[in-house]
C-alpha cells in the first residue's frame, strides 16, 4: 500500500503530516468496521490480569490507568535483541539512540524525560546510581529470558515513588511445573553474535530460572562528524539472570534475584584536551533483590530489600579518561487487604538511599490506595503518597482514577479517567556540578528546586472476544524541569514554568481470523517548554502497526512491522526529518525442540537518524537457532 502526495492536494501541513493523517484516518476506519463485525459475535470481557497499575493483580477491565502489556509469544514476534526497539513500537512511548546498539538510549513515555521512567524487572528497580541522574541503561538491556512487560503510562508518584513518570514492569520467563532448558544462536550483520542458555523450572514448593547471554557487534561508525577514524563502533555484552523462590510455609514464600551486566561500548567524541574520536565506556551493573512474601486470606504482606551498584569507567585513545560509581540500597514493604466490605486497600513503605560518587541521600515515602469492590461495572480507586527527602523535606503525592463499564451488545465499553502527581528532587550529581570547578554564570552556584508532575486522562476501551479498542486524551505538566545549558555548557538549569505534554493515543488489537492479527497504535504529543519551544526528540506522530501469521498447526509464524515518526526537533531549533521502518521476523518449528528463525530490520533501508550527528543501522538480516526441551 502506497500513499501519494500530490500538489493540490487538500490536506494541510508537510507531505509527513499528511501522510500521518492519512494513516490515522485508516486506522480509525478499520476500528469502526471490524468493530461492528464483532459486536454480531457472543464474547466477554477480556480477564487478562495486570499487576502494574496499583502493585495488585487486577484484571485489565478494573483499570482506570492506561496499561500496555506484551506477552512472551508477542516478544518474540518482536525479535528484537534490543529491549528499547520492542519498548518504542508501543503507544505512548519513544526511544532515541546516539548510534547502534550499546550507545546511549533514551525512552520516553508521553514526553517524559528517561530519568522519569521507572523500570523494574522480576521486582529489581534496574537503575543506574552512577549517572547523572538515577535513570534506566536501556541500552544495556537485551530481550532474551523476557516473558512479559507491562508499562504504565503517566505520573504514577504513588505506589512506585514520587519521582516514577511512567513505569515500566518486566518478568523474566516462567514455568508453572516441570524443567525448560533452551539454547539460542543468532548471527548477523555488523558481525552480530548472540548466544543465550536458560534453565527454568517449577514445582509446588519451588522455581527458579537462570539466564546467561553473550552478545557481540562490530557495529558502524556512530557519529556522522567522525570523519577521522570513521571506525565501528562495536559493542560487547554479558548478562547474567537469576530468581529462585520457595515456600517456607504454606503461606510463606522467599523470593530472590540477581542480576549482573558486563558491558564495553565503543564510541566517538570524547574529549581529553582534544576531541578524540576512538573511545570505550566499561560498565558493570550488579543488582539483588530478596523478598519474603506473605499470602493470606484476606491479607497480603512483601518485605524486600534491593540492593544495586554500578561502576563505569571511560578511556579516550587506550587512556583512562574518567570514572563513576553509584550505589542504591531499597527497603520496600508492600501490603494489601482483600474482600472489605466494598473496598480492597494496598498500602506500603519503603526507605531508598542512593549514592553518586560518595555523595548520598535518603528519601522514605509512605502511602495508601484504596480500591473500590462494590460495584460489577464502577471501579474507583484513590491514593496518597508522603515521602520524606534528606534535602528537599515533604512532599505530597496522589492519584485517582475511575473506570465505568457498560455492555453494548456483545461487547464491553469501558469509559476510564486518571489524576496523578509526583515530584523529582535534583539528583546529588546535578548539585554538586554546579557548585563544583566546571560550573560557571549562569548555572554555577543556582539552587535548584524539586521537579514537580501532574497530568490527567481520560479515555474510551471497547473488548468483544480478542478484539480490543482503546483512545487516550493525555495532558501532563512539569514545573521547574531541570536541564543541562548546552548553550554555554555552564551546568544545570531550570525551566521557571510549566512544560506540557498533551495529546491523543489510539490502539487495536484486531482478530482477522484464526490465522491472521493486526496490531496497530497512533499517538499524536504536543510538547513544549514554558517559553513555547518545543521539548527537544519528542515527535508529535508516532505510528505503528503489525500483521502476524500463525499457521494452523502453529509451527510457521510470520510478522511484519511498520513504524514511522515525524517532527521532532534536536538541540538549536534542528528538525529530525521523519522516517518509515519496516521490520519482518519468521520462524519454523522444525520439530518439538527445534525452531530456525530470521529477521531483517529496516527491510527498505531506510537513511535516517534519531539523534542529530548520529547514524543509525542500515537494513540488517539476522537469522538464528534455538533448541528447547521441556520435561
Amino acid at each position: 500500500m502506497s500513499y501519494k502526495h500530490r500538489t493540490g492536494d487538500s490536506c494541510p501541513g508537510s507531505y509527513q503530516t499528511c501522510r500521518s493523517i492519512q494513516l490515522t484516518a485508516l486506522l480509525l476506519a478499520s476500528i469502526l468496521a471490524i468493530g461492528q463485525a464483532a459486536a454480531q459475535d457472543t464474547a466477554a470481557v477480556s480477564e487478562e490480569i495486570i499487576v502494574t497499575s496499583s502493585r495488585l493483580p487486577l484484571p485489565v477491565s478494573r483499570l482506570g490507568t492506561s496499561v500496555s502489556s506484551l506477552d512472551e509469544d508477542a516478544i518474540e514476534s518482536y525479535g528484537n535483541q534490543a529491549v528499547a526497539d520492542i519498548l518504542r513500537q508501543l503507544p505512548g512511548v519513544t526511544t532515541s539512540s546516539s548510534g547502534g546498539m550499546g550507545q546511549p538510549t533514551s525512552v520516553r513515555i508521553r514526553g517524559e524525560e528517561v530519568f522519569r521512567t521507572l523500570t523494574i524487572l522480576d521486582g529489581i528497580r534496574i537503575q543506574d546510581p552512577s549517572g547523572v541522574q538515577i535513570a534506566t541503561p536501556f541500552e544495556h538491556i537485551l530481550s532474551e529470558g523476557l516473558g512479559r512487560i507491562e508499562v504504565l503510562r503517566g505520573p504514577q508518584g504513588l505506589a512506585y515513588g514520587a519521582d516514577a513518570g511512567g513505569v515500566i514492569n518486566i518478568s523474566s520467563s516462567r514455568t508453572d511445573a516441570g524443567l525448560l532448558f533452551s539454547g539460542d544462536l543468532q548471527s548477523g550483520r555488523y558481525g552480530s553474535n548472540q548466544l543465550n542458555v536458560t534453565l527454568g523450572g517449577g514445582a509446588q514448593a519451588v522455581d527458579y530460572f537462570i539466564s546467561a547471554t553473550d552478545y557481540s557487534s562490530d557495529g558502524f561508525n556512530a557519529r556522522q562528524s567522525d570523519t577521522t577514524l570513521m571506525d565501528n563502533d562495536g559493542y560487547e555484552n554479558t548478562s547474567l539472570h537469576g530468581r529462585l523462590g520457595f515456600a517456607i510455609a504454606e503461606k510463606l514464600r522467599l523470593e530472590m534475584v540477581h542480576r549482573d551486566v558486563d558491558a564495553e561500548s565503543e564510541f566517538d567524541g570524547c574529549f581529553t584536551l582534544t576531541r578524540v574520536e576512538d573511545c570505550v565506556a566499561r560498565s558493570n551493573i550488579s543488582a539483588s533483590r530478596i523478598a519474603l512474601n506473605y499470602a493470606g486470606e484476606t491479607f497480603n504482606h512483601s518485605l524486600s530489600f534491593n540492593s544495586t551498584d554500578t561502576d563505569r569507567d571511560s578511556f579516550a585513545s587506550n587512556a583512562f579518561s574518567f570514572g563513576a560509581d553509584g550505589e542504591l540500597r531499597r527497603w520496600e514493604y508492600i501490603g494489601s487487604a482483600k474482600g472489605l466490605p466494598g473496598f480492597d486497600l494496598v498500602f506500603g513503605a519503603d526507605q531508598e538511599e542512593a549514592t553518586n560518587n560518595g555523595v548520598g541521600r535518603d528519601n522514605s515515602g509512605v502511602f495508601l490506595e484504596y480500591l473500590s469492590d462494590f460495584s460489577n461495572s464502577l471501579f474507583l480507586t484513590a491514593g496518597i503518597r508522603q515521602d520524606e527527602n534528606d534535602d528537599f523535606g515533604s512532599n505530597t503525592s496522589h492519584r485517582l482514577s475511575a473506570a465505568f463499564l457498560q455492555q453494548t451488545g456483545s461487547g464491553t465499553l469501558k469509559i476510564r479517567g486518571a489524576y496523578g502527581t509526583g515530584f523529582r528532587a535534583p539528583s546529588p550529581f546535578e548539585i554538586a556540578y554546579n557548585s563544583g570547578p566546571f560550573a560557571f554564570p549562569p548555572a554555577a552556584g543556582i539552587s535548584l528546586a524539586q521537579e514537580e508532575s501532574r497530568g490527567w486522562e481520560v479515555g474510551l476501551e471497547y473488548f468483544v472476544d480478542q478484539l480490543h479498542l482503546d483512545a487516550v486524551y493525555f495532558d501532563q505538566d512539569v514545573e521547574n524541569a531541570i536541564y543541562f545549558d548546552f548553550s554555554t555548557f555552564s551546568g544545570y538549569l531550570q525551566d521557571i514554568g510549566k512544560g506540557n505534554s498533551r495529546g491523543i493515543e489510539l490502539s487495536a488489537e484486531l482478530p482477522l481470523s484464526e490465522i491472521w492479527q493486526l496490531v496497530a497504535n497512533y499517538t499524536h504529543n504536543d510538547t513544549e517548554r514554558p517559553d513555547g519551544s518545543p521539548r527537544l526528540l519528542r515527535p508529535e506522530n508516532l505510528f505503528n502497526a503489525g500483521a502476524l501469521y500463525t499457521s494452523n498447526n502453529g509451527r510457521v509464524r510470520f510478522a511484519a512491522y511498520y513504524r514511522s515518526q515525524t517532527d521532532a526537533q534536536d538541540i538549536g531549533d534542528v528538525s529530525v526529518d521523519g522516517y518509515d521502518i519496516v521490520d519482518l521476523n519468521a520462524s519454523i518449528q522444525v520439530s518439538e525442540s527445534l525452531r530456525i528463525y530470521g529477521r531483517v530490520e529496516n527491510l527498505l533501508d531506510e537513511s535516517y537518524i534519531q539523534v542529530t550527528d548520529y547514524n543509525t543501522a542500515a537494513s540488517a538480516a539476522y537469522i538464528g537457532l534455538n533448541y528447547s526441551l521441556t520435561r
